[in-house]
């Protein structure tokens, strides 16, 4: 079973949403693409490099 982190979405069309993410090479992955409600796609980046626990920040950069 692959390890998740929980992505807090900061801003943008998704803010204050959660959502599950797998964790790459033991770390939160550097983008996310998610639907938006609307039917387009947002690309979220990791909001800072240093990241602990469980949780991790993300900003909304643009629609895909």
């Amino acid at each position: 079973m692959p390890e998740t982190i929980t992505a807090t979405l900061e801003d943008g069309p998704l803010a204050d949403r959660r959502v599950e993410a797998e964790v790459v090479e033991g770390r939160p992955p550097k983008t996310l693409d998610l639907p938006a409600d609307d039917g387009t796609t947002c690309r979220y980046c990791l909001e800072g490099w240093v990241q602990s626990g469980h949780t991790a920040a993300y900003t909304f950069l643009y629609r895909v």
